[in-house]
């Protein structure tokens, strides 16, 4: 007896996989595609867990690129039920991942399965991607892999995310593109004192207060037709012994650009240096780049999505950049289309974590029709 779209999700929300931990997810989805003609190549690196599986050796390449982790589940008693206790309630199916994205990948298995059975010999080759490490640094999950594919000589044509990227019904939108993600970790540094002897002393938050309202009110792009415009975002701000008699001697903060392809990392870096510089403060700050902005504004691969969600669903799919960072953004610069397509995600990283259960089979046949539209 084969097993639903619904049943493949319960069996994945059932394995407690907060990351990098991936309790045993990725050896049930090799277990099932080994069963469909897929060669599996586990891919761990330090304590992540990485899967490659693929059928067929030739031209051109489709992949359905995903991961098995989970975010903590906050306070158990805020949960109206187990959070690794997969719960059906009303329509809905309950648990941690049952959107972010377990459910797509029992979606992606089914659409599979079915599409084999109906073009036993398709055009190419279909592969998974499939990470524990894409809800944590993301340092030894895709990443790794895509550089392993590299060295392979491997060259991914289509890749399609599942990530829930529905709004308010599965395919009303589908990321084409991201936006870039550059984080500060800014200290700014003062002299401690007495807060009665401000001479005696020197207040970095005092200091700070011009160049970081200039940081918030600057423009740093217009965006584009594809892109809103670069925003900045201050995060966390710490200062301070506790006790209210005493000038603190640092201030740190942590800040993050969510950037356009207006921008470029090295650009927003040199900017931030230039304005702190003009405001004369005393600091040191500390860079992380996540990753550059990625775009597929058109191609197969966004033809064959939108016109699935047409035929399916009735409607037409809206394109977007918008939300955050996806492990799309290290497929991309490859070459590959990349595309995200998933369930609604209301609910994703929140308490009582839900999707439709007749979404996940929506959601089936839709991966299953672009399938059979680039590969049939």
């Amino acid at each position: 007896m084969s097993m639903t779209t619904l049943d493949l999700a319960r069996d994945l929300i059932a394995r407690n996989s907060v990351t990098p931990d991936d309790a045993g997810c990725q050896a049930m989805m090799a277990e099932f595609l080994t069963a469909r003609g897929f060669d599996i190549t586990p891919l761990p690196f330090g304590e992540v867990s990485n899967l490659w599986a693929r059928r067929g050796d030739s031209g051109p390449l489709f992949v359905f690129a995903g991961h098995t982790d989970v975010v903590p589940t906050g306070p158990l008693e805020a949960w109206d039920s187990p959070p690794f206790e997969p719960t059906e309630r009303d329509g809905w199916l309950y648990g941690r991942g049952a959107a972010d994205m377990k459910g797509s990948l029992a979606a992606m298995l089914t659409a599979v399965d079915r599409f084999l059975a109906t073009h036993p010999e398709p055009r190419g080759s279909i592969a998974f991607l499939i990470t524990s490490d894409e809800e944590g640094p993301s340092v030894n999950g895709t990443v790794k892999v895509v550089e392993w594919l590299q060295a392979q000589g491997t060259r991914i044509d289509w890749c399609l995310v599942g990530e829930p990227s529905s709004s308010e019904q599965v395919g009303d939108v589908m990321k084409n593109g991201r936006r870039g993600s550059l984080s500060g970790e800014l200290r700014i540094k003062g002299v401690q004192g007495h807060v009665a002897y401000p001479h005696l002393a020197r207040n970095p938050v005092h200091q700070a207060a011009p160049a970081l309202a200039e940081l918030c009110a600057t423009e740093w792009d217009a965006g584009n037709d594809h892109f809103p415009p670069t925003t900045f975002q201050i995060s966390n701000v710490q200062a301070g012994t506790g006790a209210n008699n005493v000038i603190p001697g640092e201030l740190m903060l942590l800040f993050n650009f969510r950037y356009s392809t207006e921008s470029d990392a090295d650009g927003l870096k040199r900017r931030v240096h230039e304005l702190l510089d003009r405001h004369a403060l005393e600091y040191e700050l500390d860079w992380t780049h996540s990753g550059a902005p990625f775009l597929t504004p058109a191609g197969e691969l966004v033809e064959a999505a939108r016109a699935a969600v047409r035929e399916r669903c009735g409607f037409e799919a809206q394109l977007s950049t918008a939300g955050g960072t996806s492990d799309g953004r290290f497929i991309a610069p490859t070459g590959a289309q990349v595309l995200e397509l998933g369930p609604v995600n209301a609910t994703i990283h929140k308490v009582n974590e839900c999707v439709r259960c007749d979404d996940l089979e929506r959601l089936s046949v839709l991966y299953e029709t672009i399938l059979t539209k680039l590969l049939a």
